[in-house]
């Protein structure tokens, strides 16, 4: 009889262990998400072209808008004849810390009449007490704020990662984004604004 019992335990704990491995491999194997585009030709992420990207917004992309430090709401269209970056940042983001000094620098080189540099901080609830100390300690300079959710989803799609950077052009309309921060898509986004900048 108990060895019936121990076979009869073997057996579930075979079957369970089948369903979860079952399971994580579902998970595991869903498509890549596509990245955000702009009306119904797709962009490309770090120069690679998004074959089914996410044509339409949640609402107008004018009227997308974030909320300063300070609490005030702008939108996009508020910054309409400017180049307008977008970051998505937090504090616990190393590629975000690498990139910030480079906006900084963006920022500086362009200045606020031509190039409009807005950190938009999504790291959550639980990062929001960081924030402060971040800001001093990076000495940030250009402009800081909360996104709605439907310009976090507008520019993120299903892609998570972050800093996502996004860059409008002078219409408003976006002309790159970008996933991550390295040398190479340093390069990238500095072309993107060049030509984004050069364009009246």
């Amino acid at each position: 009889m108990t060895v019936s019992i121990l076979l009869c335990k073997l057996f579930l704990s075979m079957y369970r262990f089948t369903i979860l491995i079952f399971c994580l491999v579902l998970t595991g194997c869903r498509p890549a998400a596509a990245p955000v585009s702009v009306g119904n030709k797709p962009i490309s992420v770090n120069g690679v072209q998004a074959k089914d990207a996410q044509s339409r917004p949640l609402k107008p992309v004018p009227e997308m808008s974030w909320t300063g430090f300070e609490g005030h709401v702008q939108k996009l269209k508020d910054l309409n004849g400017k180049v307008v970056i977008l970051d998505f940042w937090a504090t616990y983001c190393k590629p975000c810390i690498e990139e910030i000094p480079h906006l900084m620098e963006l920022q500086a080189r362009y200045g606020v009449d031509d190039l409009r540099v807005i950190g938009l901080h999504v790291g959550g609830d639980e990062d929001r007490p960081k924030v402060p100390e971040f800001v001093d300690r990076l000495k940030i300079t250009y402009s800081l704020a909360y996104p709605e959710d439907a310009l976090t989803a507008y520019i993120f799609g299903q892609d998570t990662a972050i800093p996502q950077t996004a860059v409008f052009d002078r219409s408003g309309k976006l002309v790159k984004k970008i996933a991550g921060f390295d040398q190479r898509i340093k390069v990238e986004l500095d072309d993107a604004v060049a030509s984004a900048i050069a364009e009246r």
